[in-house]
């Protein structure tokens, strides 16, 4: 009963954080009862590291800026909205715009780099996307990205809604988000978004798919971005016994 009542204080316990939007509060049991998509059931370790995404980069998961999403055992993914990307850059000084497009194979075999989403899939092949950000005193920072990389797949190796119905937007948006966050290191470290996952969109019509083959949480890079007294108070965590939530 001790231990229950040490684990039930832990999870009501609320971290204080203010956000563009205002200031919010969360604990791992508001996590697990609101904010989880994937219909798997978390982790503690997995809600705190979201909370500490959350607290280090002033996100706000009431209004999507930030998803934590789990399907079934498979290790969870930490994402944001790719609005937080556009909104901090421009708000930054030094941001002077970007370009992004799509990269398509022609029936001549020759590469075209557009400007947009548009081409023609008849008669054209939808190989990448491309991404240009341009910030005061500097060079411009360019990314292209292969869609065969990041194309979104189920479990059964098919192809999920989002990627097959729009595979030009998709890919122009992964290109866009790599290219900000190397562009502005410091503004978007630790932040990915779900197109970069192969996840569906996360809306309020969100549809749940099997978990693509990704990477997700990398314990190793925890350090780098909640530094090592977040490191250390999540191994305390993986010590104590594994106890049912619902029974709390």
């Amino acid at each position: 009963m001790a231990v229950q009542s040490k684990v039930a204080v832990n999870q009501n316990k609320i971290t204080t954080i203010k956000t563009d939007t205002g200031e919010i509060k969360l604990s791992s049991q508001i996590v697990k009862d609101y904010l989880v998509a994937g219909g798997g059931n978390v982790s503690d370790q997995e809600v705190k590291l979201f909370i500490a995404l959350c607290s280090a980069q002033k996100l706000n998961p009431f209004i999507k800026e930030a998803h934590l999403i789990k399907y079934g055992s498979s290790p969870a993914t930490m994402v944001v909205s790719k609005d937080v990307y556009q909104k901090r850059a421009d708000k930054h000084p030094d941001y002077r715009g970007k370009k992004a497009g799509i990269i398509v194979l022609g029936v001549d075999g020759k590469i075209d780099y557009r400007v947009g989403t548009f081409y023609m899939p008849a008669t054209e092949t939808l190989v990448g996307g491309w991404c240009e950000v341009y910030r005061e005193g500097r060079e411009p920072e360019r990314v292209e990205v292969s869609i065969d990389e990041y194309v979104g797949k189920k479990k059964d190796g098919t192809v999920n809604s989002q990627w097959s119905g729009k595979p030009a937007t998709m890919i122009r948006k992964v290109a866009v988000a790599q290219c900000l966050r190397e562009a502005f290191t410091t503004e978007f470290q630790g932040m990915y978004v779900p197109d970069e996952f192969g996840e569906e969109e996360m809306n309020d019509n969100f549809v749940v798919e099997e978990a693509p083959t990704v990477s997700r949480i990398e314990p190793e890079n925890t350090a780098q971005l909640f530094g090592s007294q977040m490191v250390q108070e999540q191994q305390k965590q993986t010590v104590m016994p594994e106890i049912d939530p619902m029974s709390i």
